[in-house]
């Protein structure tokens, strides 16, 4: 399968992941676990059906120590015994705020759950990563960007 567009060579596309890429930084640079960051980005390309983001970032966070079988229990983690309640509580966040129109949002008790575990700069660094891989998912989904060849680490 080849991309409808090369979006990232386009001097649009380019300039815009540049800018998405240091929005991304900054919630990489915050006291956010950077396994909850991997776990919620996972998640969220899973829901949205981006091959290339959930390639990149199972690998990702296999390099960085993730092991395979929390990543394999990723999509399954409400049933699964892997997970920190801190981070079952990431996931329920990313997932409702990735399935905004089959709801009503984001609920109270998802958020309170949230807050107990997180502190307000790592809520506020919980809810942009979630917007900036819901916006890349949509993105590499809307030109069919293929997943499968991405190596950690490629993309800076």
């Amino acid at each position: 399968m080849e991309p409808r567009l090369n979006y990232y060579a386009s001097p649009v596309g380019s300039k815009f992941s540049k800018y998405l890429n240091s929005a991304g930084a900054v919630v990489r640079n915050s006291t956010l676990p950077r396994a909850t960051q991997e776990l919620v980005k996972l998640r969220a390309s899973q829901i949205n059906g981006c091959s290339f983001c959930t390639d990149m970032h199972t690998k990702d966070a296999l390099a960085a120590g993730e092991t395979v079988l929390r990543l394999t229990l990723v999509a399954a983690w409400r049933e699964a015994t892997v997970f920190t309640d801190a981070e079952r509580a990431a996931l329920e966040l990313a997932e409702q705020g990735t399935r905004i129109a089959d709801g009503p949002g984001v609920s109270d008790e998802a958020w309170a759950n949230a807050a107990k575990y997180y502190d307000e700069d790592q809520l506020a660094a919980l809810v942009s990563v979630i917007a900036v891989i819901n916006t890349y998912n949509r993105l590499n989904v809307l030109i069919r960007q293929p997943g499968g060849s991405y190596e950690p680490g490629q993309l800076g």
